[in-house]
């Protein structure tokens, strides 16, 4: 009687003797090709649940099967702990970050081992260890000392529950990713990266990235908005202040009726100093910025604004032009102030509307006369200068030229490249951080800390709390310091570093995680690099990747790497839904592979992961597709268990040289699979990968069912079916395959031999299906065998009663044949 599937004693055995055997230990081959396989690492923050553990199931199937096909493969994994996402779990539960990241590390790393997952335990870091942050710290260094890493002002995004400065890329629709509080504009003294100083070639390089999806390509285009256009200044009428604009139209100049600041813009509170208008004003600047920036930059937001009572001077016609403030300008955009064309531009048009404007047409389309009077939807097509002074006449595109010509004569303004993307602050006041190397000395001014005084550890005494300022800030035994440069009192900075900080290069210190002596080893970086397929969430793609590629690019100039880009593939796999909604904590709908490893076991969950849907879409959890993974599992260790006698070692020597129709078919069907599931692999598609299997499972059940025991051929066709099976599925259900492999009789892991390979001749249908048609339209098929040649084909099917009626009586005047597909007859 065979053994029953107790999945908890299987899964168990196999992951002990995996460890035993550091299975998944990998070295450096120089005489292998290598492959790096990188699942974007996760936060710390909690436990996981199956929604997020999909993404490194499809990593773990990825790297067997890579494995298996000869690769030496990197697998690593590591923990994002530093940062605001752990602080705040840590704060929800009273409890120190520190504290809390080794709790989560150990039971999310327990449920990675219980998952099966293939990764390299010996590489795995920890961005809150000192060994690592303080070489993002030397980073942070070296960006510093080539002018990349620096001090300023900045307009930051604030959220007020977390008490700290956020990047844009953590701001969604106005709230903060974390906490969802709303997120406040402040004008504060930050660290920031030059990451602007690379727009140009982060642009460019994006055409490098064949492998990576087009969606993501242009999020990062968009994101970084190039724009090419002209920057002017403009006098403010009775002040010393001036006003600079940067626009794309330098061609409607002469149409603008109106200026325009972003309620953040420093001139808001100049202007407006000891006016009347200085109180309204102030007052609807500060609700406009509490909008938020995405629902202000949306094309259907309500315009709103208000006068500021001063003028600015147009600088062509010395014309006097009110100066509003209005919600829908932004200061992350350009300079913060632009020149109002209603008449050319639709959002400035229901500006005018509502606030009684002038429009005025300066450029008129061919065979047509607008009037900004009677303007409904404004003009933004090409035409020719109208009430544009010398202008006037010529067509626009020509014009832009002349004007822009004209303005750098008079030294009014010059032709511009405009950026979309702004510099990078990853100043945070909170604890939880890399403390930023940097003091403040009265005699020296900012003074880097030295390379050899790294890191500067995090005091573990700090108080640490949720609100307030920065808890570095108020430990005096951190703060006090010696200058590095003159021996005098010194502060330090009390600032940490943005967790992406730590993301931007931890792909790098994978490959020599042991190094003590540079933040990695240049050769097993050159050997390893760059990741040959990396996988994540798409909500990265203007962050962490841009943050990544920007890394990259310092490094390399700066002659640390070779390569200019980090991850050659890219893969974003899509959510887990369960009951309509993405499957999360905080709404109550989460299933953890805990629960599921109990009941059915960790393959049946991986199974169901990788059958559930591309691995690129959203997928809905479903319990009774669960239970059908699991019955398929049980299917096949029946098939398997209960036939242990049919099996043979030496079934190659076996296979009869031509078979029976039931063997040359089953045969046909294992080469076929391998072929299909190869393929799908290759291409990420698991689920398809996953049907392969079944349909070969399913032939192979009802195949043994009417084979003899005695025959060896059936004994053969058996073996080398249900071999092949198991190892196609191993990369997908390891730990039953491996089980059945060695009650087989045969030598595992499967994880150490090689990817089945197929033979197309006996892959080939004997049989083949040629469509029939007759002027286009379908009128038949017909059964061949493969190879027949298709003017013998075309003679069959002419044959045929059904292509008779169509024909008879009709001249063919010509046959198209697609080889082995179709035949269409043309009638005259």
């Amino acid at each position: 009687m065979p053994d029953s599937y107790d999945h908890k004693a299987i899964e168990r055995k196999w992951q002990e003797r995996w460890r035993e055997r550091e299975l998944f230990r990998t070295e450096r081959r120089d005489n292998k090709q290598k492959f790096y396989y990188l699942d974007m690492y996760p936060y710390p923050s909690g436990e996981l649940h199956m929604g997020h553990v999909r993404n490194y199931i499809i990593g773990d199937a990825y790297a067997r099967y890579k494995t298996m096909s000869g690769y030496n493969v990197l697998h690593p994994m590591g923990w994002d702990s530093l940062g605001l996402p752990t602080e705040n779990a840590a704060l929800a539960r009273n409890i120190r970050p520190d504290e809390w990241t080794r709790q989560c590390v150990a039971n999310m790393k327990q449920q990675f081992d219980a998952l099966g997952i293939s990764y390299d335990w010996s590489r795995e870091i920890d961005t809150s260890d000192p060994a690592y942050y303080g070489w993002t710290q030397w980073l942070f260094l070296k960006l510093y000392e080539n002018g990349l890493a620096y001090r300023g002002p900045g307009l930051v995004n604030w959220c007020p529950k977390c008490a700290t400065v956020l990047a844009n890329e953590q701001v969604v629709q106005g709230r903060c990713e974390r906490c969802d509080a709303v997120v406040e504009k402040k004008w504060l003294e930050q660290w920031f990266f030059a990451i602007t100083k690379y727009a140009q070639p982060l642009l460019e390089d994006l055409a490098l990235l064949e492998h990576w999806p087009e969606r993501v390509v242009r999020m990062q285009e968009h994101w970084l908005g190039k724009s090419e256009g002209v920057t002017f200044t403009l006098d403010i009428d009775g002040r010393d202040e001036t006003m600079t604009v940067f626009t794309t139209r330098i061609d409607t100049i002469y149409g603008v009726t109106f200026m325009v600041l972003a309620p953040e813009h420093e001139l808001v509170t100049t202007l407006t100093a000891g006016t009347p208008y200085e109180e309204p004003v102030s007052a609807f600047a500060r609700e406009a910025m509490a909008e938020g920036e995405f629902e202000r930059g949306a094309e259907d937001i309500e315009k709103r604004g208000i006068f500021t009572g001063a003028y600015a001077l147009h600088p062509m016609t010395g014309e006097r032009i009110p100066i509003w403030v209005a919600n829908y300008v932004l200061m992350g955009y350009g300079t913060g102030a632009i020149m109002a064309v209603p008449a050319h531009d639709q959002r400035d048009l229901e500006f005018a509307r509502k606030y009684e404007l002038p429009v005025r047409v300066v450029i008129q389309p061919e065979g047509e006369r607008l009037d900004g009077a009677t303007l409904e939807e404004a003009y933004v097509g090409d035409g020719v200068q109208a009430n544009s002074e010398q202008f006037s006449g010529v067509p626009n595109r020509e014009a832009a030229e002349s004007i822009a010509d004209y303005l750098e004569e008079q030294g009014i303004g010059h032709r511009d490249v405009n950026w979309r993307v702004r510099d990078w602050c990853i100043s945070r006041q909170r604890y939880w951080g890399a403390p930023i190397p940097i003091v403040y000395c009265d005699k020296c001014g900012i003074v880097p800390v030295p390379e050899e005084d790294l890191p500067v550890l995090l005091p573990p005494d700090a108080e640490f709390t949720a609100s307030g300022d920065s808890p570095l800030a108020r430990h005096e035994g951190f703060m006090n310091t010696e200058c590095p440069r003159c021996g005098g009192p010194a502060r330090r900075e009390a600032d940490t570093m943005d967790t992406f900080v730590y993301s931007a290069w931890y792909y790098l210190r994978y490959p020599s995680p042991n190094e003590d002596a540079a933040p990695f080893n240049r050769e097993d970086v050159e050997y390893w690099m760059p990741v040959d397929q990396y996988v994540g969430g798409i909500e990265h793609a203007t962050g962490h990747l841009l943050y990544s590629r920007f890394i990259s690019k310092v490094l390399n100039d700066l002659g640390y790497v070779s390569f200019r880009e980090p991850f050659s593939r890219l893969f974003t796999q899509g959510m887990v839904y369960k009951d309509g909604a993405k499957m999360s904590k905080s709404r109550g709908n989460v299933v953890t592979p805990d629960e599921i490893n109990e009941r059915y076991g960790a393959d049946t969950g991986r199974l169901f992961s990788l059958f559930v849907g591309p691995p690129e879409q959203d997928s809905e959890w479903s319990d009774e597709s669960v239970v059908g993974c699991y019955r398929f599992l049980w299917r096949v260790w029946r098939m398997v268990t209960e036939n242990l006698d049919h099996f043979m070692t030496d079934w190659r020597e076996q296979l009869p040289p031509e078979g029976s129709e039931s063997q040359r078919a089953l045969r046909r069907k294992t080469h076929q699979t391998i072929l299909k599931v190869t393929d799908d692999f290759e291409r990420m598609h698991f689920n398809t990968a996953v049907a392969a299997t079944m349909e070969l499972a399913n032939d192979v059940g009802s195949f043994v069912e009417s084979s003899h025991a005695e025959d060896a051929g059936d004994r053969a066709t058996f073996s080398e079916a249900v071999q092949n099976l198991l190892a196609l599925l191993s990369p997908i259900v390891p730990h039953i395959c491996d089980e059945l492999w060695e009650r087989l009789g045969l030598e595992p892991s499967i994880f150490e031999q090689p990817w089945p390979q197929a033979d197309p001749s006996l892959a080939a249908e004997e049989q083949i299906t040629i469509v029939v048609q007759v002027d286009g339209k379908v009128r038949d098929k017909v059964e061949v065998a493969a190879g027949t040649d298709m003017d013998a084909a075309a003679d069959m099917a002419l044959e045929s009663e059904r292509v008779q009626k169509f024909v008879e009586g009709r001249e063919i005047t010509n046959t198209v044949k697609v080889a082995g597909r179709l035949i269409n007859f043309v009638t005259g």
